[in-house]
């Protein structure tokens, strides 16, 4: 559960990023923290469901 919390932070930090860098006008960023957050927020939600629901499908 630590690791999807990390992950969480990781988006939150993620999605922070895209907000900056879009007041920049600075796109290249933009894609890559989106991507980014993307990409750490299915993790994130993938290890929680993995984690609390799991067990209980078997």
């Amino acid at each position: 559960m630590v690791l999807a919390i990390l992950l969480l932070i990781v988006t939150i930090l993620c999605a922070v990023a895209v907000i900056r860098e879009l007041k920049n006008k600075n796109l290249f960023a933009v894609a890559f923290a989106g991507l980014s957050a993307a990409v750490f927020g299915f993790f994130s939600i993938a290890t929680i469901y993995v984690e609390l629901f799991h067990d209980k499908v078997h």
